[in-house]
C-alpha cells in the first residue's frame, strides 16, 4: 500500500509536533516554567542526533538550568 505524499508529510509534521511537546513538557516539569531562554533551545535539542537527544533527556534531571543553557548557547551561537 502506497501512502500519499500529503499523508506522509502530515504524519512527519505530527511526529515533529509531538516531539516538540515532549521536550516542552520535560523542560517545564524540570524547571517549573518555559520562559523565552528555554524555549529558544527546544529546536536545537530536537536537532540533536538521536543518541545525543536520548542521553540529554535521560540526564535532564541532573542538569542545572544554567548548564543546559550554556551547552546550547556555546554549541549553537
Amino acid at each position: 500500500m502506497k501512502l500519499s505524499p500529503l499523508y506522509v508529510q502530515w504524519e512527519q509534521e505530527a511526529q515533529k509536533q509531538g516531539q516538540c511537546m515532549v521536550v516542552e513538557n520535560l523542560l517545564t516539569v524540570r524547571f517549573g516554567t518555559l520562559d523565552e531562554q528555554l524555549a529558544t533551545i527546544i529546536q536545537p535539542i530536537l536537532e540533536l542526533p538521536s543518541q545525543e537527544y536520548a542521553s540529554l533527556m535521560l540526564h535532564l534531571s541532573n542538569l542545572s538550568r544554567e548548564d543546559l543553557l550554556a551547552k546550547f548557547n556555546s554549541n549553537h551561537s
